[in-house]
């Protein structure tokens, strides 16, 4: 058809419906810089103000995935399937789920990002593992996920690039919370990499861009909706981002972390219940367990044996890591030259925490971005984090804080008494899945 970028721009402005074939020109379009950034932000501010329906929504996320490479797994052999957060702090699910899903029979060519705001990135987490490669060319990604079973890396150029000249246009033109847009972004990635199911973590509460559980509810449905519409077998988990999931907050501290669950010493925490949860909706849809309880029971055996460590390890080593980097992390893993608790303010219980705020601080450390061009410290962060409805004494410390001086662990101290609110009765904790959304 021929396009005129500013009729479809006004049909979108005057909440008009725009039909799949007005939606693929556009987006051919700015993929070729046949849009200007002008008209890129108007279409981007109708979308936000007037929003999509499931058609017009199903039709944008298509044309993105097909703005460049889409991947095909077809002679695998093994079930293809990913899984994808909307971002949280202490949140590294990724990290452990795709070894562990791997060592279960699955191929999970994981695309993941950078952190985002408060939120932290996968991709900033592997960084920090040295020779770690999150940008490989096709041929060594596939290599990898067909040897190892899972490889995490980058959105390269070549995958959905409608969806990165967009979302650098929404970044700046304070767009990026509309729920059409964040919808096509997340699913034309994840339809380029070739999936065969997919499975979401919507995060809601104080740490997570979804505050409440009904805006929640409505990205899980519109994700799942347009996923299917797609053709993309998917479902969605709700969970609690009301304070940090895992008890360790940054980048090296974060790989720690997952070093130290893969070896089967975080049972029984809020992370391994989310972390199992999303194995068993995986091996479910990939029709490796007839159910979630069957999946969750394979999951666990894949940490108890020591397997998913392995194909952790593997994955490390074959894009560029140590090979002996699960046997000894400390000694590439950068390490802070000031690490210091910090005391609860007053005895009682961890009633409340300002998650976001939280998340902020590992950023102010060093440990995240404020601009694209800031460069991370991996060391800084913080650890050792205690669970709401943790009963401390007056000065023993609730978290570690890991800082690049001793101003900054000062500085970050004070930040994170005030993220806290202790009570004097035991508080009532949210479940960390709050719904499942099929």
């Amino acid at each position: 058809m021929s396009l005129i970028p500013q009729e479809i721009i006004r049909r979108k402005r005057d909440g008009q419906s725009l039909t799949p074939q007005e939606i693929a020109a556009f987006i051919e379009a700015l993929s070729k810089d046949g849009i200007s950034e002008g008209q890129a932000a108007a279409f981007a501010m109708a979308v936000f103000f007037r929003g999509m329906n499931r058609d017009e929504m199903v039709a944008l996320t298509l044309a993105m995935r097909e703005s460049g490479d889409v991947l095909s797994w077809r002679d695998i052999g093994r079930p293809v399937a990913d899984k994808h957060s909307t971002g949280g702090v202490g949140d590294n699910v990724s990290l452990m789920l795709a070894p562990i899903v791997a060592a279960c029979g699955l191929a999970v060519p994981m695309i993941s990002g950078r952190g985002l705001g408060h939120t932290g990135g996968t991709l900033d987490k592997l960084e920090a593992i040295p020779g770690y490669n999150v940008m490989p060319d096709e041929a060594l990604f596939r290599r990898t996920v067909e040897s190892v079973g899972c490889a995490i890396i980058g959105q390269t150029g070549d995958l959905a690039p409608a969806d990165k000249r967009l979302y650098a246009i929404r970044d700046v033109t304070a767009t990026v919370d509309s729920i059409p847009l964040i919808t096509a972004s997340i699913l034309s990635k994840k339809l380029a990499a070739g999936l065969e199911t997919l499975v979401l973590d919507v995060k809601v509460g104080n740490g997570a861009f979804m505050q409440s559980l009904e805006d929640a509810r409505i990205l899980a449905r519109a994700l799942v909706d347009v996923a299917v519409g797609a053709g993309l077998p998917t479902t969605a988990l709700i969970t609690d981002m009301n304070q940090p999931l895992g008890d360790a907050a940054g980048n090296a501290v974060e790989i720690v972390n997952c070093l130290a669950f893969l070896a089967g010493h975080k049972a029984g925490t809020r992370l391994e219940k989310v972390v199992l949860s999303f194995a068993a909706e995986m091996l479910v849809q990939a029709r490796k367990a007839a159910t979630l309880e069957e999946g969750e029971a394979l999951a666990s055996a894949a940490l108890s044996s020591g397997h998913a460590m392995e194909v952790f390890a593997r994955m490390v080593s074959a894009l560029g890591g140590p090979s002996d980097f699960v046997e000894n992390p400390s000694r590439y893993l950068a390490s802070a030259p000031v690490i210091l608790p910090v005391p609860a303010a007053r005895s009682g219980w961890l009633a409340s925490c300002a998650t976001r705020d939280l998340g902020m601080v590992v950023v102010e450390l060093g440990g995240g971005r404020t601009k694209p061009s800031d460069t991370i410290n991996p060391a800084v962060g913080i650890s050792d984090i205690l669970p709401l409805g943790a009963r401390v004494k007056k000065g023993e410390p609730i978290a570690v804080v890991h800082a690049a001086s001793g101003e900054d662990a000062e500085r970050a101290i004070t930040r994170i008494e005030n993220c806290y609110g202790i009570a004097d009765s035991g508080p009532e904790i949210a479940e960390p899945i709050l719904e499942r959304i099929t």
